[in-house]
This record gives structure tokens, sequence and C-alpha cells, in this order.
């Protein structure tokens, strides 16, 4: 019932480029696909799926409820519309993309929605997106820790989420990396260069291999089939102790998704 270590992001791929993306992603060996509603391209993310004639049962599909859909007459129909555009009859993760904003939807709400998606087989695992302490509190309140499969948050070397983290572990809740090269920041780091070039590795592949290795999962997105293929390799690379414990001096609480209206106050 675990998430896959290891999958392929599509966050600002739209059309042809997504397509493209997958495709490939999909020929090159990935299995685990993370979308959103919000993203407006389940269908094409569906299309490149269905015609890779991988089985579905090979693949780890995850997308994410909007907050337009998070009352209970609601977020059901919208789960079956993503389900129809991805051309499949369940998701393997459903997530809450984001907090309902100024809690207009209380958390035992939509949780107990998610819930009861789940107990219909629309989705297989449910968890959430972007909570804080105590937002996961209210969510573990409403369905039990045991039904939240992972929390995915922005996580990277220059925000390493500890106090966060260190909560969801302490409830037994997996967390997903998102945005784990800090838009390409990361790559650029002299110290994570330094590390890439002793083990002859790529700057992208150690950040990865150092989320990984930190027990999170990742969904790096890429529209180049090179990168595609280098970021792979980052499930092949161990990073010792040492430069474990570097990558955590770079943590400076650098923050660069909290969009207006949406975010919650962070921890």
């Amino acid at each position: 019932m675990s998430v896959p270590a290891f999958g392929l992001g599509t966050f600002r791929l739209q059309g042809q480029v997504v397509i493209d993306s997958v495709s490939t992603a999909l020929e090159l060996g990935y299995r685990a696909i993370d979308t959103a509603q919000i993203y407006e391209n389940e269908a094409e993310v569906g299309h490149a799926i269905a015609v890779s004639g991988i089985p579905r049962e090979e693949l780890f599909i995850t997308s994410k409820i909007w907050v337009a859909n998070y009352a209970k007459d609601r977020l059901i129909d919208s789960l079956r519309e993503s389900l129809h555009k991805l051309q499949t009859d369940y998701l393997d993760l459903t997530l809450i993309h984001w907090p309902s904003p100024d809690d207009q939807v209380p958390v035992e709400e939509f949780m107990g929605a998610l819930l009861e998606a789940k107990r219909l087989g629309l989705t297989r695992r449910i968890g959430v997106s972007n909570f804080t302490i105590g937002l996961l509190k209210q969510a573990i309140a409403a369905v039990g820790a045991e039904h939240i499969a992972t929390h995915q948050i922005e996580v990277h070397p220059f925000l390493q989420n500890r106090k966060v983290i260190a909560f969801t572990q302490s409830q037994g809740i997996h967390t997903t990396s998102y945005m784990t090269l800090a838009y390409g920041e990361a790559l650029k780091d002299p110290l994570i260069q330094q590390i890439a070039e002793r083990l002859g590795a790529t700057p992208a592949q150690v950040t990865l291999a150092w989320a990984m290795q930190s027990g999170y999962a990742v969904i790096p997105s890429s529209t180049r089939r090179a990168n595609l293929q280098s970021n792979l390799g980052a499930t092949a690379l161990t990073l010792s102790e040492a430069d474990m414990a570097l990558i955590a001096t770079l943590d400076r609480g650098q923050r660069l998704t909290s969009p207006d209206g949406i975010a919650p106050e962070w921890d």
C-alpha cells in the first residue's frame, strides 16, 4: 500500500507538452504519474497513458481535488470527472490539494467525502497536500491517520519543513516532496554541485537522492528526454551520512509556493 518513491510530476505542463513528457517518461520506465484537477491536463495525461499500452495495474496514478470541489455533494462527482478524463476506473492516490480557503468547507466534511470515495473504490488511497500541523490534526481526527497515505508538501534543500515532517512521521504518515529541485535553484548550489562532482552524478540526482534517502517520495517533472532519463538515475544513487548532513545545513526556510488566498498560515 506504499506510495512509490519516484514518479513524474506534471505541474505547469499542458497540451502536447504534457503528452510528450508522460509518453517519454513511461517509455523510459516511469510508472508513477502525478497530476491534479487544477493543472487542466488530466485528459492529456490520460491520453498518454492510454496509448502507452502499459497495463493499468503496473501504474500508480495520483490526482488532487481542487478547492472548488470540496463540498460533500461535489467532491465525489468531481473525482468521477477526473477518472473519465484520465481514462481509468480508479486512482491509486487522491489528495486534497490545498486547505479550504478560510475553512469554507470544514476539514471533517471533505475528508469524510474523500474516505467515502475510497470506500466506493474510486481511489485506493487518500491523502492531503499543503497542510499545517493543525490541519493535519483535524484530518486525522476526521478519518484516522491510517487512512492518510501521504502528505504532499514543498520540500527541498532550502526548505526542509522539519517541524511538519516530524509530526507526520510521529503519526505514521508518509511524505511526498514536491518542488524538490527548488525550481532548479538546487542545481546551482555549490555544495550540491561539489557532492555531485565527487560522486560522478548530476546535481539533480544528488538532490532527488537526498529526498528519497530522507524517506520522501519525489515527483520531478521535465519536458526533456535527457533530463527524464537522468532524473531516473537518482534511484540508483546512495549518499553517505556525511553528504546527507551537509545538505541538511542548506535549510533556510525558503518557501517558493504560497499562493495568496489559498495558502494556510504555515508552521
